[in-house]
């Protein structure tokens, strides 16, 4: 056991670094960051933001015309989620495109495939590498909701913040996970980034098929949409389906991953 979390530790840093030295890693954070920022601002202060409506709202309550309370941090943290989870589905497929497909395209990934490391440690590390390098993009971002809320009153609770950015890295992990089993079928980074992003729409979108599709089928095609238990998780809500679907996710693909170097370790053979 020692041995194996040597070598995913060690296949993690590895990973980790390669993130921290890219040119395309920095670039990729850039245009995230840029994006969220545009989509925090106009959320927050935009035309038809979250305070011009409310101010609307407030001169409505003055004229003496009856308007419905909102939560104002509460519902700018969860559209802000939303746009962050839409977000992901275009960023992440191309951090996951060159996890395996670089490996092939070198020629490094006949060396992993037959070197004393197993493959589950391989792919355990190189995801968490990924999806720690996730997490170092998402942090700036909540720093700047926290702030955006610190003046509410009354305060927001931390917990409802902390799930829904909690539900964000599981969104994230398990695109990524998807992302990485995608890699390692082709040495085309190109081809398994739009692989990957048509996969995981699908999984988005699945639950709008699934309102179409009707009895016992439909509703385990419900169950299985991320973006349902993603919308769970930001409104607040702690489910155990819900992480038991985001952990059957990246567990999936990182058992489909290993099988996948699996049968290259056997044609090599």
């Amino acid at each position: 056991m020692g041995v194996v979390l040597s070598n995913i530790i060690a296949i993690y840093r590895r990973e980790l670094q390669s993130y921290f030295v890219s040119p395309l890693a920095y670039a990729i954070a850039g245009v995230f960051w840029f994006i969220a920022g545009l989509f925090f601002v106009m959320i927050l202060l935009g035309p038809d933001g979250i305070l011009v409506g409310v101010a609307a709202l407030d001169l409505q309550g003055q004229q003496g015309v009856p308007v419905p309370p909102i939560d104002v941090p509460y519902e700018f943290i969860r559209i802000f989620l939303d746009r962050m989870g839409w977000l992901f589905l275009f960023i992440l497929p191309i951090l996951s495109m060159g996890l395996y497909a670089e490996e092939r395209k070198r020629g490094t990934l006949e060396l992993l495939a037959t070197s004393p490391i197993t493959n589950w440690a391989v792919a355990v590390g190189k995801l968490l590498g990924v999806v720690t390098f996730s997490i170092t993009m998402v942090l700036p971002m909540l720093v700047l909701e926290a702030i955006a809320i610190s003046g509410s009153n009354p305060p927001m609770m931390p917990s409802i913040l902390l799930l829904g950015h909690f539900g964000l890295i599981l969104l994230a992990a398990a695109i990524l996970s998807v992302g990485m089993f995608i890699s390692s079928l082709t040495d085309s980074t190109i081809l398994s980034a739009v692989l990957t992003f048509a996969v995981i729409l699908l999984l988005l979108l699945i639950d709008l098929i699934a309102k179409i599709v009707p009895g016992p089928v439909g509703e385990a095609l419900s169950y299985l949409s991320l973006l349902k238990h993603y919308n769970t998780l930001i409104q607040g809500i702690f489910d155990t389906s819900t992480l038991i679907l985001f952990a059957s996710y990246i567990f999936l693909g990182i058992f489909l991953t290993a099988q996948s170097i699996d049968a290259l370790r056997f044609q090599r053979q």
